[in-house]
């Protein structure tokens, strides 16, 4: 089965780093027009100028920036077909015992992680709607379907939240020919918060980890971009509201 994106606009977020640079790639190399976006300006510039791709630099949890951002790539392209959600993460933090986690630290994690899908996913509602035709696809986690292996309470909190939105989406979206799925990818060291995690680890819990995937090894952020570009595709008509495990068989 090849998956073919020729004359699709793409929007992909959280495309300074891993997992959204290779969702990005992949869809470009299969014909998309994408633009990637980004809170880090440098990181998702560079990456833009490099590939050949429009960039965008805002916050996904300011509205107001998220509805900007969708109106530019309907200005440039006239549509937008696919959106992948791939911003939002541990936002810096660690895990700590819950007497300890402040106001400011569990909102930032919700904000990222959720309110920026639901700002994105509403702008784009409408241009769907009128081609009656999207692909909205979530980059959620294990963590929104268990613990999270960071210990952070906010973090497996948001995932499992924007699970939840998926499948809202998925109800709300499905009549008008938009699908929306999620996901949830295992260990993945992919940017600077995992690979301190990995590290954090040590030699006999890294082993530790591996020896629970089923494949025995880690996945990495090109597994990921198999299963998004598969969910944004037009083979995967049918599918909505689902959450995609990609974690080597530890679920």
């Amino acid at each position: 089965m090849q998956l073919r994106f020729d004359n699709r606009v793409a929007l992909v977020t959280g495309a300074a780093q891993g997992i959204g640079q290779a969702i990005a790639m992949a869809l470009a190399q299969a014909g998309a027009r994408v633009h990637v976006a980004d809170l880090d300006a440098e990181g998702v510039q560079r990456f833009a100028r490099t590939h050949g791709l429009a960039a965008h630099t805002f916050d996904v949890s300011d509205r107001a920036a998220a509805h900007a951002a969708v109106g530019q790539v309907l200005a440039a392209t006239g549509r937008l077909d696919i959106l992948v959600g791939a911003a939002g993460g541990v936002c810096g933090q660690v895990g700590q015992p819950i007497e300890e986690v402040a106001e400011d630290q569990w909102h930032l994690i919700f904000r990222a992680n959720v309110d920026g899908a639901f700002w994105l996913a509403q702008a784009a509602a409408a241009p769907m709607r009128a081609q009656r035709y999207g692909r909205i696809v979530h980059i959620a986690s294990g963590a929104g379907l268990r613990p999270s292996l960071t210990g952070i309470q906010a973090y497996t909190a948001a995932k499992h939240a924007l699970v939840g939105l998926t499948k809202q989406l998925s109800q709300d979206l499905g009549p008008e020919g938009i699908t929306c799925n999620a996901v949830a990818p295992g260990f993945v060291r992919s940017n600077p918060s995992t690979e301190r995690q990995w590290q954090s680890y040590g030699p006999e819990g890294q082993q530790r980890l591996v020896q629970s995937i089923h494949t025995r090894r880690l996945g990495d952020a090109g597994d990921i971009a198999h299963a998004a570009l598969f969910l944004a595709s037009e083979q995967a008509g049918w599918i909505s509201g689902q959450v995609l495990s990609v974690d080597g068989g530890r679920s």
